[in-house]
């Protein structure tokens, strides 16, 4: 790293410095030193010493069993460290004024000031902007809360440290908290000691809200105001909300048993609880503040000859506020109450708020208004009276169980049965009749009458508590149908936004099919009233196909979704399920929009955030106050400043690269006689199970194989050998395919002038510099049977060609190299990560080696498996 980062090395030295306090103090001299000794070993093999690499596995391999799990928690507990570290120092004062990219909505308006859009255009594109941000509980969030709660608290402590103009009495104290906190959590459990519960995962997303989105969204929306304003001199309206929350922790029942209506309802209510106590917090703030006298008519005929108007009417929110939390404490514990001046929808916070707002302004005291008022009236905006709002998730074949013991009650045979035009025949015919389908005298089989139940919770809340009911597995119109027709059968009194799921390449490519066929049926049209959300699966079809076959698969289901709606006069947005990792889509968030199909962001941005990469992007308010201004900054330019179609030689080479690189991605995958052997051994795929991550089952089928393994454990498994297989198999040799067949200048254009392949190669690159084929031929060597090594020479063999190729192609030196900041981190995080690797191999020599349990064993593989997971970063 250069000079511009001197700050963030003095603090990486300074956490592990207060580390090894930490480690001496529990442990004694020796460990410690035993620890550096590791740590100088690995830094100079990965310097390129053999000798030292050779020594650090003698070392690693003599450690004995208690020594275990101290080594591999210092370890992962100083990758924790540098990543809270590095993600302070992409916010911290040094940072952006030495090395930062320019604020990216500030270059936005400055390009489109000097171009020729017109100022109707833009005010249009930003009046419409929609950033709907999904929170997963998908399991690779290692981290507890309670050890994300002290990261937090070490990221304030860095900020404190960083003011120039500290005592040295106040730099000590500050040195200590950092200490007492390091301390708090090394003597922490790092891993859960059981899996959490769907309700325990809820909780987790209203942490996130509460630490950090409370604060970020407002400081966004200020942020932007400021901009606009700056630009184009005009400011953002008073009621505008771009930004909004969902989840699915609590709702996605989609192969998890312990999410049940009961689940569900228990969530809502929690929901609305936490909701009232954060927007307490702020009303009692505010009453505190003010304490002015003068206001305008409204706001005195709403109060009388109160002296203090404006405290006046909030203190009547406030008691509003406190009836709505007693209320929902009460539910959630099963006691009856009344439903007395509770809060039970947002105009009752918006319209007293408001009028505050505009009696200050008229008043002259704008900028009493537009401080913490102003960001209350922009919570308020953004997360309602539910906080969150909670999308449901069921795989289609449930709801077909639903129809084919209806219609065998009835006696018209079995629905699941029937062709797909039989179906869709039944299915609008009683999406169109008044009387009511579902057998008075019938009697659910238990699953049944879950999906019933979840569909009546749903009728008994308001809409605004949900987000969208997502269909996993989609196949057909009629998979969406059935959803509209269970929906009004339950008694639903409004328009619930139904949105097909398309996960592997094959129903991919029939998102169009499926899409045209809906939007031609008259009923249908009514129900969805012109809107439809579509789900682009990015991790099953990387799965099926591999991550080039899966990409392009995607970007032409979104252009022809794009063109089918736009034909049909149908607003769409796409939902974008994407993951951390690459082979599920993950990518920088700028990047990653900008190399999306023209048009496909033209109503806004739907997406996933999962697993670890919340805490990575949304975990501090200034770290989401950057996520939010990329995402904006990204939907504008590709609503205002699109990127170009692809020329026809390119979608054609991209037909090419698609169907050799998924030939080559399933002809190991699939066709290998000994690949699910490999990967069961190289990998701690089956010791995966032993850590309570989720608290959904890694495997849809509990019996099945590696093809029922969820694509997160999937590739969370590679990650953790540092193969990463998932993430780049079948891409290379589909390039070098196109290079061998006289394309070498096709390829180079497309990397030059098309985002959507430039950000593939990109992606890729990423993973190949957080590959490594010595750790991965140290996990063969130790701890796969020898007639299966040869399999995995050839994919390591496969690696090294691929990067040559990808390299070739970008006329680049080595990786990255147009981000030298992002490759040395990696590289730096190495250091820690290769002596875990090389842990994690032994303790699953030993672990698979001995009969029965051995907690000690266990205990330590489960931080290393943390702790590989923190030096990766994105993976799952």
């Amino acid at each position: 790293m250069n000079d511009k980062n001197d700050v963030l090395k003095s603090n990486v030295n300074m956490l592990g410095r207060l580390l090894g306090n930490t480690i001496r103090n529990a442990h004694g001299d020796e460990l410690l030193a035993k620890v550096e000794e590791i740590r100088k070993l690995s830094k100079s093999a990965s310097a390129g010493n053999a000798d030292d690499h050779d020594n650090l596995i003698e070392v690693l391999q003599s450690l004995p069993n208690d020594q275990l799990l101290p080594v591999a928690h210092a370890f992962s507990q100083f990758l924790n460290l540098t990543n809270i570290a590095e993600q302070y120092h992409t916010v911290s004062r040094h940072c952006g004024e030495l090395v930062r990219s320019p604020d990216a909505l500030d270059s936005l308006f400055q390009r489109l000031k000097s171009s020729d859009i017109s100022r109707v255009e833009i005010e249009k594109a930003i009046t419409d902007l929609k950033i709907e941000l999904v929170l997963t509980a998908h399991p690779t969030e290692i981290a507890r809360r309670t050890t994300i709660h002290k990261l937090i608290q070490i990221n304030q402590c860095l900020s404190k440290l960083e003011l120039g103009d500290l005592s040295l009495s106040e730099r000590k104290k500050s040195e200590l908290r950092l200490e007492q906190l390091i301390a708090q959590a090394w003597h922490s459990d790092v891993i859960r000691q059981k899996r959490p519960t769907p309700l325990d995962e809820a909780k987790w997303g209203y942490a996130v809200i509460e630490n950090s989105l409370w604060q970020a969204v407002p400081e966004f929306l200020r942020q932007f105001d400021q901009k606009l304003n700056k630009h184009f001199g005009q400011f953002l309206p008073i009621d505008v909300s771009p930004i909004q929350i969902s989840s699915w922790m609590g709702g996605d029942r989609d192969g998890n048993p312990f999410v049940t209506s009961t689940v569900t309802r228990q969530v809502l209510l929690l929901s609305r609880w936490k909701a009232a106590d954060l927007y307490l917090i702020d009303i009692q703030e505010l009453i505190n503040e003010l304490s002015m006298t003068r206001c305008n008519d409204f706001v005195r005929t709403l109060v009388g000859d109160a002296h203090e108007p404006y405290r006046a009417l909030l203190k009547s929110l406030r008691k509003t506020l406190i009836n709505t939390i007693n209320y929902f404490d009460a539910q959630m514990k099963g006691q009856r109450v009344d439903e007395k001046d509770i809060l039970t929808n947002v105009d009752q916070l918006w319209t007293k708020l408001h009028a505050c707002y505009q009696s200050l302004n008229e008043c002259g005291m704008s900028i009493i208004a537009d401080g913490l008022l102003l960001d209350t009236i922009h919570r308020v905006q953004c997360f309602g009276i539910n906080l969150i709002k909670l999308d449901i998730r069921q795989e289609s074949s449930r709801h077909t169980e639903v129809l084919s013991e209806i219609t065998h009650c009835l006696g018209m045979g079995d629905y699941g049965q029937w062709s797909e035009q039989d179906k869709q025949t039944f299915l609008i015919r009683e999406l169109s009749s008044k009387r009511p389908l579902l057998p008075r005298d019938w009697v659910p089989s238990h699953a049944v009458q879950e999906v019933l139940d979840t569909c009546r919770i749903i009728a008994q809340q308001p809409r605004e508590a949900f987000g969208a009911y997502v269909i996993s597995m989609t196949r057909s119109a009629s998979d969406v149908l059935v959803v509209h027709l269970l929906l009004k059968e339950t008694g639903c009194p409004f328009r619930m936004d139904v949105c097909p799921l398309f996960e592997t390449v094959k129903d991919l490519n029939n998102a169009r099919s499926v899409i045209s066929q809906l939007l031609i049926t008259d009923c249908y049209r009514g129900f969805i009233q012109n809107f439809q959300m579509v789900m682009i699966g990015y991790s099953d079809s990387a799965k099926d196909a591999g991550v080039m076959a899966a990409g392009w698969a995607q970007y032409k289901a979104m252009e022809a979704l794009v063109s089918v709606c736009e034909s049909a006069g149908v607003d769409l947005v796409l939902f974008h399920g994407r993951g951390g990792s690459i082979g599920r889509g993950g990518a920088p968030a700028h990047a990653a929009l900008l190399s999306q199909p023209p048009k496909s962001l033209k109503s806004g941005l739907r997406v996933t955030e999962q697993g670890e990469m919340i805490r990575f992007k949304l975990g501090l308010p200034d770290v989401a106050t950057n996520s939010l201004n990329l995402y904006a900054s990204a939907i504008l330019e590709a609503n205002l400043l699109p990127p170009p179609d692809p020329k026809q030689e390119w979608r054609d080479l991209m037909e090419i690269l698609s169907d050799v690189s998924c030939e080559a991605y399933r002809d190991v995958v699939r066709g290998h006689k000994d690949f699910v052997s490999y990967f069961r051994s190289a990998t701690p795929e089956l010791e995966l199970d032993k850590l309570p991550l989720g608290s959904r089952p890694s495997k849809r089928n509990p019996d099945g194989g590696v093809e029922s393994l969820r694509a997160i454990p999937w590739i969370f498994a590679w990650s953790q050998n540092r193969l990463l297989l998932p993430a780049w198999l079948g891409a290379g040799q589909a390039i070098q395919y196109s290079i061998d067949h006289g394309y070498l200048k096709h390829l180079e254009d497309m990397c030059r002038e098309w985002p959507f392949f430039s950000t593939r190669l990109g992606m890729l690159e990423m993973v190949y510099t957080k590959t490594s084929v010595s750790v991965s031929k140290y996990y063969d060597k130790k701890l796969v049977d020898q007639k299966l090594w040869p399999l995995g020479e050839q994919l390591r063999s496969r690696l090294v060609q691929d990067i040559k190729t990808v390299l070739m192609v970008e006329n680049s030196a080595h990786l990255m190299e147009q981000n030298p900041w992002g490759a040395e981190a990696i590289s730096l995080r190495n250091i820690y990560v290769e002596p875990l690797n090389m842990l994690q191999a032994e303790l699953l020599y030993r672990t698979r080696s001995v009969k029965g349990v051995h907690k000690q064993l266990d205990d330590a593989l489960m931080v290393t498996i943390a702790g590989i997971a923190a030096g990766m970063r994105n993976t799952g």
